[in-house]
């Protein structure tokens, strides 16, 4: 019992702090994106294209890290009035400082910087965004943010079904022309700076009609209650002078950088090759931007008219051949499964990748899609997982610099018929389906629909991915196999590859926990 109240007594102050109150949110000022941008440089050289194909948009596949990052940087060179980004983590990292500055530089010139953050990595942050913040063109938000008096693990106790819902959207958009949107958020691992690990990612450059659609979406965000100013939460205010302070201090860093192995890249990338030859050549095709309404996140989890999910269903009841599927995290749950069953009954070929229990960097999700993989090999569901360990030869193929000694897949994108696309933030799990909001592009485009396929057919003999298949054992029980073909020399599994006994036996344990919900 003395132990019971010595307890109490020590968590009470932890407690009560848990359940402060946020600040007032009543002094953020209301802003649009800015419309009548077509004078400026990049609007004037996308006019004729986009004149070219009324109602159209056009896309460029941003599949490598380095180029990814290019196209970011150098559009916050181009920029003449507005960069809008909104991202769901943004490290402090060299690929943070650097396109960090890029922003700055852009405010230098008169350019209006919105900066919209998830709030979920900004612990211990708020100092130096207050001080970019107290730029006159600079304006940083934070979404659905922690309260600043207590310790933000004992919030998710005693604000959870509040602070677990996430704002999980990227998008970098400049003078409303033109807008990068996909699946990487802002951090080495993202952009081929992590020399030990590698996140497989897509986004798209788009331009034309759909960068008003992801600017609109940009707006209901950054106007939304939940949406902080980081001057109004933060407890310590930069002092006066600060940010002259910091700039020459922030320019050494970034001039440093400019003999770096990984500037070198950036500097000879494909993409910086392509933008240097202004030839930027666009896929175009109708498109439009999905999203999940922004109150989502405060709002019951069975209001579907706020969510994004239900917007996929006209493009899913139209599927006649084939489906694709790039998902880092997939956790169909059993009215996934049966779905995906209703398809196949249908005729349609449906074809998955996803992270292994090696390659995945969050475990308790892939428990959550383990137990599912029977019931889809079942059904006739091709499954994909990523191979951890690339060889010699797939690191020799990656781009980048050297390769990375870790894959792990981040992209989320899905082909209908290899004439749709659909890439964004949207993971096919019901974290992304019911509990945190995503933003991608819908475009039709059968050339790179084609490309995607092309390139996904190609897996099998890549040495990249294992193809799972259901065999039955001499005992009679069904049992997974995971086949890989690496230079035309096949090798089989019978547990999860590159994994120890313990770490197997922990994720079938997290698998028998209800917590699918939220993950």
């Amino acid at each position: 019992m003395l132990r019971r109240s010595i307890l109490i007594v020590t968590l009470l102050p932890l407690l009560l702090g848990g359940c402060s109150s946020l600040p007032e949110n009543t002094n953020r000022i209301h802003s649009t994106a800015m419309m009548n941008t077509g004078d400026t440089r990049i609007g004037v050289v996308l006019r004729e294209q986009i004149a070219a194909h009324p109602g159209h948009s056009g896309f460029y596949l941003l599949d490598d890290g380095l180029d990814a990052f290019v196209a970011r940087a150098v559009l916050a060179d181009y920029a003449e009035r507005s960069i809008d980004l909104q991202y769901y983590l943004y490290h402090d990292d060299q690929v943070g400082r650097l396109l960090s500055y890029k922003l700055l530089e852009a405010a230098n010139r008169g350019v209006r910087v919105r900066v919209l953050l998830d709030d979920i990595t900004s612990e211990g942050r708020d100092l130096n965004m207050a001080t970019l913040d107290s730029h006159p063109n600079i304006e940083i938000r934070l979404f659905n943010p922690f309260n600043r008096g207590s310790m933000r693990s004992l919030q998710f106790l005693t604000r959870f079904g509040d602070v677990t819902r996430r704002m999980h959207n990227k998008s970098f958009t400049i003078d409303n022309q033109l807008t990068v949107v996909g699946g990487r958020n802002i951090g080495n691992e993202y952009f081929n700076a992590n020399p030990n690990l590698n996140f497989g990612d897509l986004d798209v450059l788009a331009v034309g009609p759909v960068v008003r659609e992801v600017s609109r979406s940009f707006d209901q965000y950054w106007n939304h209650e939940l949406a902080y100013p980081v001057s109004t939460l933060a407890r310590e205010k930069p002092s006066p002078g600060k940010l002259e302070e910091m700039q020459p201090l922030w320019k050494s860093e970034f001039d440093k950088e400019r003999d770096s192995d990984y500037v070198n890249a950036l500097l000879n990338s494909n993409f910086a090759n392509v933008l240097r030859d202004k030839s930027v050549t666009f896929s175009w095709g109708k498109a439009e931007a999905l999203y999940d309404d922004p109150e989502k996140i405060r709002s019951d989890l069975a209001a579907r008219e706020l969510h994004l999910a239900p917007q996929l269903n006209p493009y899913i009841e139209q599927l006649n051949n084939e489906l694709i599927i790039l998902s880092a995290y997939f956790v169909p749950g059993k009215k996934g499964v049966q779905f995906l069953q209703q398809l196949r009954d249908q005729g349609v070929r449906i074809r998955i990748v996803t992270n292994s229990l090696a390659s995945t960097d969050v475990a308790v999700v892939h428990a959550g899609y383990a137990k599912y993989r029977k019931a889809m090999l079942r059904a006739g569901i091709e499954l994909y997982e990523v191979n951890e360990q690339l060889t010699g030869q797939a690191r020799a193929e990656k781009k980048g610099i050297g390769g990375s000694s870790k894959a792990s897949l981040h992209a989320k994108a899905y082909i209908f018929d290899r004439k749709q696309l659909f890439i964004g933030s949207f993971n096919l799990d019901p974290r992304s389906n019911i509990q945190n909001t995503e933003l991608g592009i819908m475009f039709h485009s059968p050339e790179i629909g084609q490309r995607i396929g092309e390139w996904f057919d190609e897996l099998k003999n890549s040495g990249r991915t294992f193809q799972l298949e259901i065999v039955t054992t001499e005992s009679g029980d069904e049992a997974i196999r995971w086949n890989i073909t690496v230079k035309g020399k096949s090798r089989s599994y019978s547990t999860d590859p590159n994994t120890t006994w313990w770490k197997r036996f922990w994720v079938g344990l997290v698998s028998l926990l209800p917590i699918e919900s939220q993950l």
